[in-house]
């Protein structure tokens, strides 16, 4: 199973994570493309360290909402949808072409990757717009009891899916990330390694209610925002590799 992390947020003279420590012990980096995070300078950076560490690089697009994070869901209709991803994923195709790398995937961001997987005209606009792009590239999402049927969705325009599982989340019954708000949204790092040994020994996790849910996964997201969550990375990453 690989290992993605969202990279490339730092914004002037603002730093969010630890893209350095982080990028040695991951497969995929997830890069901002400017609109939630990310200028030009460490879009470049973030994609010299990928290079270096062999780590496949992908867009990670979001609502135009730099002061929010893309943290804040926005009414943009299909076509504004489809032209905001082409104009964030033909940035980063083009920076990575000019490090000598390839972009492998597009995995959303933030509020639009929430929406993304809540409401069917924002998945099916976002399909669309990866489907109309130049060239075929998977999108990233978040697998749930409904893979077949965004997988039919995707089938019908040409597109390619990667199933995506959060280590250090907990889940609802319906395969749904908990709520934030609730108590126990976030595991724990006990919890969150334990989860992590489930997926991989048995492909399943266990809800917040203690049932078992089986989920198709290809990678899982990890954050490094802090040298906590860069420690978690490594035994996670040893978890991975001993299996």
């Amino acid at each position: 199973m690989r290992l993605n992390c969202d990279l490339g947020e730092s914004y002037g003279s603002w730093t969010m994570g630890l893209d350095a420590e982080v990028m040695p012990h991951i497969d995929q980096a997830n890069i901002a493309c400017g609109f939630h995070g990310g200028d030009p300078l460490t879009i470049r950076n973030t994609l010299q360290l990928a290079a270096q560490h062999d780590v496949s690089v992908g867009a990670h697009p979001a609502y135009p909402d730099l002061v929010g994070f893309g943290r804040r869901s926005m009414a943009l209709s299909s076509d504004e949808i489809i032209a905001s991803l082409h104009y964030q994923i033909s940035a980063l195709d083009g920076m990575a072409k000019s490090a000598g790398l390839s972009l492998d995937y597009i995995k959303p961001h933030g509020a639009l990757y929430n929406d993304m997987m809540a409401k069917s005209e924002v998945r099916l606009a976002i399909m669309q717009a990866i489907a109309d792009y130049q060239r075929p590239l998977p999108l990233m999402l978040q697998a749930t009891p409904d893979a077949i049927s965004h997988r039919g969705e995707a089938g019908q325009l040409g597109l390619d899916l990667m199933f995506e599982v959060f280590a250090d989340r907990c889940y609802d019954d319906d395969g749904k990330l908990l709520s934030r708000r609730k108590p126990g949204a976030v595991h724990d790092r006990e919890k969150m390694l334990a989860q992590v040994a489930q997926l991989i020994e048995h492909g399943s996790l266990t809800t917040v209610s203690g049932h078992t849910l089986s989920l198709e996964a290809d990678t899982l997201c990890v954050h490094g925002d802090n040298p906590e969550g860069v420690q978690a990375i490594r035994e996670i990453r040893s978890l991975v590799n001993g299996s």
